[in-house]
């Protein structure tokens, strides 16, 4: 039997959390008038995933929560759940999640830094996000492109900068936090 296919319970337990996290996340919601997308803290939270787990547990986190959402459970941006949502105009930011976590997480690196976790959010998870999340939204809606980054893209680009800083910032002492819990386990 292959145990390198299976999670430990340290492993469950965080990328349960995180899937908890991603969840009340989708709750702290600032709409804006002029675009089908919201300001979430889900984008924190993303970065943190990615930071916090292996490409592997970060890619399951994600599907796990994807499927929560699927299945009609609230947990899309707003308190909001089932295909309708995935499928409509912001479904691309929450599928562009997935393939955003794994190469963050890959790329990342074995030890904290400031600085690389800031330049693997900023220069390789936010782009990945905007890009695909821009092309679905352009797909669904019709938009022509400069309405879409317009509305899609532009207004979110200061705020989520700050989540990328604060994502490297609290995965430092959240990673020393596990470190001691695995020890003390």
């Amino acid at each position: 039997m292959n145990t390198k296919s299976r999670f430990n319970t340290m492993e469950l337990t965080k990328m349960g959390l995180l899937t908890a996290l991603i969840c009340v996340s989708a709750y702290i919601v600032i709409p804006l008038p002029f675009s089908p997308a919201s300001l979430t803290a889900q984008t924190l939270v993303v970065n943190l995933i990615a930071l916090l787990l292996t490409p592997r547990q970060a890619a399951f986190t994600i599907i796990v929560y994807i499927l929560l959402g699927l299945t009609g459970l609230p947990v899309f941006s707003g308190g909001v759940g089932g295909p309708g949502k995935l499928f409509g105009p912001t479904g691309g930011y929450i599928m562009a999640w997935l393939i955003a976590v794994i190469l963050m997480s890959w790329l990342k690196g074995q030890r904290y830094s400031f600085a690389r976790y800031c330049l693997v959010t900023v220069c390789v998870g936010m782009p990945i996000i905007y890009l695909l999340g821009s092309v679905y939204m352009k797909f669904v809606t019709g938009m022509d492109w400069i309405s879409t980054f317009t509305v899609a893209v532009f207004p979110f680009i200061p705020l989520d900068l700050f989540k990328c800083a604060a994502a490297a910032l609290i995965a430092k002492p959240v990673q020393e936090s596990l470190s001691r819990a695995r020890s003390v386990i």
